[in-house]
């Protein structure tokens, strides 16, 4: 089977690796890929948004299956587009991604089939949000509407914070023109619940927790994810049996209901709260970066579970019951801004897994061309040696511009 997958950072990079590992699959494409991933599979110079031009080079070079990763291509529609033209895909419909693409389309639906989550109130309004978070108790989270990369987010903790995030999303349109949820906040260990879905059908994968702040101790702004590590000490059996049936397969019954069957990966960021578990946020498709810790863990054929899971049918899961730990390796600066073009040594001497986000080839030799530029991933019996391996294979690679999060993990053994 020839397939495509369509995407270029880390998370699709860990999903080009775990089907090469598929005796079914003969040739992989991945539309436009990164240098790392340029190793392993053909690049296509596509966009991921060009869902015309993508389906005409799967229906062209006989592709048999279409692995979406991020979901810009889910918001312009590519699952739409191939599911017309009768070409397999796995990824939700336009419509279904609104769970992600969508945070009031998310909230409401929530808030209509009793799926646990904050309370909530939506704003396009810049003076009625203000007064509206001046009037409430804060901490409070603002969430731009729409997509925002993971940066959409700001927890905050003065009015004079909230300020600027309200004119940053409502009056200067820093992501674009949309609205504001305000919501309550909740404390509580977050983690991250990704599941293969088809309609009520919902199968989970391990657990995993991510780390959205720049710097150590959770300091700094919020970005696309420093470090993920599975498997979780303070999430039990009860916690996920929970998880899986008030939210993840509720959420899915949901989206039939609306109309809107999902097919794909459904993505839970949850938190375990004094009040229980809660949704956070959802999205349409594999998590970044607990894609790359969490895929490494399959034991199965991935390829078979992807043409499962989008024929309808039941897949067969296995997982390893060994720890993963990825540690994020990103341009000085980010998620502000950063420069681009310095020399990355000693890649190739790392003993795990090294799966590139933000990479370039220059007179043969990687560098940084994106905020995060690469996550480096171990295995091992368990969290504590995962961590420790990780560690050191980070410190394998040189660069004058990059830095990262030595306390990846931490949080599951306090």
């Amino acid at each position: 089977m020839k397939v495509l997958v369509v995407g270029s950072g880390g998370r699709c990079h860990a999903i080009v690796e775990a089907l090469s590992r598929s005796p079914q699959v003969e040739k992989i494409y991945c539309a436009p890929g990164n240098a790392g991933i340029a190793a392993t599979a053909e690049c296509i110079a596509i966009k991921e948004t060009a869902a015309d031009e993508l389906c005409a080079f799967a229906r062209e070079n006989a592709i048999g299956l279409t692995v979406v990763g991020p979901e810009v291509a889910l918001e312009a529609g590519i699952a739409d587009r191939f599911k017309a033209e009768g070409l397999r895909i796995f990824g939700p419909t336009k419509s279904a991604a609104r769970i992600e693409t969508s945070k009031e389309f998310a909230k409401e639906l929530m808030q209509k089939y009793d799926i646990p989550t904050a309370a909530f109130r939506t704003f396009s309004d810049y003076d009625e949000a203000l007064a509206y978070v001046k009037a409430g108790t804060l901490p409070a989270v603002l969430k731009y509407d729409g997509l925002a990369a993971g940066k959409g987010v700001v927890i905050a903790e003065t009015p004079e914070q909230a300020d600027e995030a309200l004119k940053d999303m409502l009056l200067d349109a820093k992501f674009g023109q949309g609205r504001v949820v305000i919501e309550e906040y909740l404390e509580g260990p977050e983690f991250s619940l990704m599941c293969f879905v088809n309609g009520h059908e919902v199968y989970p994968m391990p657990a995993a927790q991510d780390h959205k702040r720049a710097y150590d101790g959770d300091k700094g702004p919020n970005t696309g994810g420093m470090g993920a590590y599975t498997e979780l000490p303070f999430i039990d059996e009860a916690d996920l049996d929970y998880a899986m049936n008030a939210i993840m397969r509720r959420t899915a019954d949901a989206l039939v209901a609306e109309g809107a069957p999902f097919c794909g990966v459904l993505y839970g960021g949850l938190m375990k709260t004094p009040q229980g578990i809660k949704v956070i946020e959802f999205n349409a498709r594999f998590g970044d970066p607990e894609t790359e810790v969490v895929l490494p863990r399959m034991k199965s054929d991935i390829c078979s579970v992807f043409c499962d899971v989008a024929d309808g049918r039941a897949p067969s899961i296995e997982w390893h019951d060994f720890a993963t730990l990825g540690i994020v390796l990103a341009s000085k600066g980010y998620p502000n801004s950063y420069e681009k073009g310095f020399v990355i040594e000693g890649v190739d001497t790392v003993d795990g897994s090294v799966y590139h986000m933000g990479t370039a080839v220059k007179d043969g030799k990687y560098v940084t061309s994106g905020g995060r530029v690469m996550i480096v991933v171990c295995k091992a019996p368990t969290l504590r040696e995962a961590q420790a391996k990780a560690a050191a294979e980070v410190a394998k690679i040189g660069c004058d511009n990059l830095f990262h999060r030595t306390d990846i993990g931490d949080k599951a053994f306090k």
